[in-house]
């Protein structure tokens, strides 16, 4: 069985949020064509007892525990390098030398890299064959949080949109192959980087849809009589926080006074203290962690996606479509999607058009044809099987390698030309 490194800034399990979604069904694809060599942060406490299910996956494996507080700090050293903030982020010492060691004694012929974060552990691979998902363009996600703020920090996060932007582009310049997590996607990383437009495409997301299927029984989690909204998600993330807080504040409140019985579930593990606040509002209700999202789905009335901050395709509007529900979303985080708004979901402009879509619907109670559309989408053009061939392709491609890059390379220490600043 051939070998392949495998990069992710973030173990990949369990899939309970979009990047871990992505990167757990790559893993698990590879697995079964590749010995894969995974290296790997730790970033929660609670995922280091997952290490026996990934590990059965893999050949090597590297987990470093990363601290955010620390790593913020550590990220702070990028302002004195003319680096972006992410790639000292994600430095280690110890990763780069299992890096180095994989390289030196495996038979690696294919690198995969999951995000821009981890290509610096392989700016030096030898002949291997490198493939990054960039999954989103990370740069242009700083720049439109940049608009949320104010000084210093619109300044910092325009800076960092502006380096990274450039680091993107020298990846895409150095890697055979990259990939996004939609053609709308890679289609504007093409416009920003038209020299690379030839290394770059996309593979959809998929839906486990005999997991997310409506003819399931699910307990119903909700009171009984009541029309729900649902929002599912993980809630420290920061697009998903803006999300629930502006559609809680500024939508719901104005759905009440026409409907004052229905209720607002934020369904999702680890909500900011922004997101619990939301709890002291009438109507809404923030569960945090649940074991299930899907009998939060299945009984809610309408699911809803006002991102205002959004890149790639969100998980979250697939897998509701897949439970046979209407969502209505916001254009920020229907971008990617390919549905067609008004037969398989709805796509809402502003506050009210949010509000008056949502009381339209609720009040008309005829809602079974366009979630029908809605899951017979998913299952024409959303399955991981689809979209991991894609990989495979790329990761498959022949390469010319001389005599000399096939002798063992050294991977050069990248510290060193880092300006040491691990």
């Amino acid at each position: 069985m051939q070998e392949l490194l495998y990069l992710v800034h973030r173990i990949p399990f369990p899939p309970d949020k979009g990047d871990k979604i992505r990167s757990y069904h790559l893993l698990k694809h590879l697995s079964r064509h590749y010995r894969v060599h995974l290296g790997t942060f730790i970033d929660d406490e609670k995922d280091w007892s997952h290490l026996p299910k990934v590990k059965d996956l893999c050949g090597e494996t590297c987990f470093v525990n990363l601290s955010p507080k620390a790593a913020r700090l550590r990220s702070l050293g990028g302002l004195f390098l003319q680096q972006p903030l992410t790639l000292p982020y994600y430095r280690d010492r110890s990763l780069q030398a299992w890096v180095n060691s994989v390289l030196e004694t495996r038979s690696v012929r294919n690198i995969l890299v999951f995000s821009s974060g981890m290509a610096q552990y392989v700016s030096h691979a030898g002949p291997a064959r490198r493939v990054i998902d960039f999954v989103d363009i990370d740069s242009d996600k700083w720049m439109q949080y940049a608009a949320t703020k104010s000084w210093p920090m619109d300044w910092i996060y325009r800076r960092e949109s502006r380096l990274l932007l450039s680091y993107e582009k020298r990846v895409a310049r150095e890697f055979d192959a990259a990939t996004f997590v939609s053609e709308a996607e890679a289609d504007l990383f093409k416009r920003l980087a038209p020299e690379v437009a030839t290394k770059v495409t996309y593979f959809n997301n998929g839906v486990d849809a005999d997991y997310f299927s409506p003819q399931n029984i699910y307990p119903n989690p909700y009171a009984t009589g009541t029309d729900t909204l649902v929002f599912t998600g993980a809630m420290d993330y920061w697009a998903n926080v803006d999300a629930v807080d502006w559609f809680a504040r500024s939508i719901f409140s104005a759905i009440r006074v026409h409907l004052p019985n229905v209720e607002f579930h934020i369904v999702g593990a680890r909500p900011a203290a922004r997101v619990m606040a939301l709890s002291a509002l009438p109507g809404i209700t923030v569960t945090g962690s649940v074991p299930d999202i899907r009998p939060y789905l299945a009984h809610a009335s309408l699911a809803v996606a006002p991102l205002r901050i959004a890149r790639g395709i969100q998980n979250k509007v697939l897998e509701a479509m897949a439970m046979a529900k209407i969502v209505i979303a916001s254009p920020q985080a229907m971008e990617g999607i390919c549905a067609v708004s008004g037969q398989e979901l709805l796509v809402a402009d502003n506050e009210d058009d949010f509000a008056h879509q949502i009381i339209t619907l609720l009040q008309s109670k005829s809602r079974r044809t366009m979630g029908r559309a809605a899951r017979a989408r998913v299952l024409k053009d959303y399955s991981w099987e689809k979209g991991l061939a894609r990989v495979e392709a790329l990761l498959s491609q022949p390469q010319v390698i001389s005599a000399d890059e096939a002798r063992p390379h050294v991977l050069q220490n990248h510290f060193k030309s880092a300006g040491d600043a691990a």
